[in-house]
């Protein structure tokens, strides 16, 4: 007799969206920024994530130059009902032109972007539609009513923004219904505290913590590990060899918490997160990646982790001492 998978808690997306899982998957290492990926693990990864009640999958149409949506394409048609698919428009980025990091939000690029997503993964509608970021020059007025536009024709079910202030949000929202806002949000990098989620929490929008393990270094696996030759941290202040070395005696306090609750590193980032979400009055869904089946089943059981009073006081004083930029 095969024993029961116990899924993930729900909460529903914005104030009017669909339940969703508590935790989702960040599909971004698939296809580009962190090593070569093995596929077979890849594909284990989504199929006992969707067993596990997951059902936020995370891409955008730059990640791997449209090659992450269309990966994902096969299970998105499968589990249909099970998937609730977010991607992204905005960076410019193309195969012909790989190291065009410029930002388009025009309403005609944003229609193009959306049809060329839809062709990816082969669907007729996208659950939650991005703006990855935000370009000054182009009015919300303008790239929020046309994505608006898009929810009434069919071709998206829901909008959310990225990396955003708290002033935009609420400017957007006056537009059009905000359902998520996904922006960087981990032990170490807390930025939008102050000015960001306050405004979200009083709008009821859920937030989409992306690099919630910190780009790996709150799994305690990059400390002494060789990164690829073409991994994107490379580039990211917090991984250069001094910095990193320095942020290792952060991170080893937060594995001295986990030791002494039989708890993974990475679980105890992921517990702080969920823990300041309610003490902030914000829903959250985190979108971890990870290309590892033992990985994402940590992750997930973080779900349900608590931490103490003194505990949370003692990893609320980190982010201050991390040396380096998270970008």
């Amino acid at each position: 007799m095969t024993s029961p998978v116990n899924k993930i808690p729900t909460l529903r997306l914005g104030n009017h969206g669909r339940e969703i899982g508590i935790q989702g998957l960040g599909c971004m290492g698939i296809s580009e920024f962190y090593g070569p990926t093995d596929i077979q693990n890849v594909e284990a990864v989504i199929e006992t994530a969707i067993e596990q009640g997951v059902n936020m999958f995370d891409t955008a149409d730059m990640y791997g130059l449209g090659e992450n949506e269309r990966f994902l394409s096969p299970w998105v048609r499968r589990y249909r009902d099970k998937m609730f698919i977010c991607t992204k428009f905005g960076y410019t980025r193309t195969p012909e032109n790989p190291y065009d990091w410029s930002i388009d939000n025009r309403p005609e690029y944003i229609r193009t972007a959306v049809n060329r997503s839809l062709q990816r993964m082969q669907i007729d509608c996208i659950d939650l539609y991005y703006m990855h970021r935000r370009d000054p020059a182009v009015p919300l007025s303008d790239s929020i009513g046309t994505l608006a536009d898009l929810v009434v024709e069919g071709k998206i079910g829901a909008v959310g923004l990225s990396a955003v202030n708290g002033d935009e949000l609420r400017e957007a929202s006056a537009i059009h219904p905000i359902s998520a806002l996904q922006s960087e949000w981990s032990l170490f990098s807390r930025d939008i505290e102050q000015d960001v989620i306050p405004v979200a929490a009083e709008l009821g929008i859920t937030l989409v913590p992306y690099a919630p393990l910190g780009r790996g270094l709150l799994t305690n696996s990059t400390i002494n590990t060789v990164l690829a030759e073409n991994d994107a941290r490379h580039h990211f202040p917090r991984f250069t060899r001094e910095n990193l070395a320095a942020n290792a005696l952060i991170v080893a306090k937060v594995s001295a918490i986990a030791e002494a609750k039989n708890m993974s590193t990475a679980q105890v980032a992921l517990a702080w997160l969920y823990t300041k979400a309610r003490e902030m009055q914000i829903s959250a869904i985190p979108i971890p990646g990870t290309r590892n089946r033992q990985r994402l089943a940590e992750n997930l059981a973080a779900a349900s982790m608590t931490l103490s009073i003194n505990e949370m006081a003692e990893l609320n004083e980190l982010a201050e001492q991390i040396q380096g930029s998270a970008i």
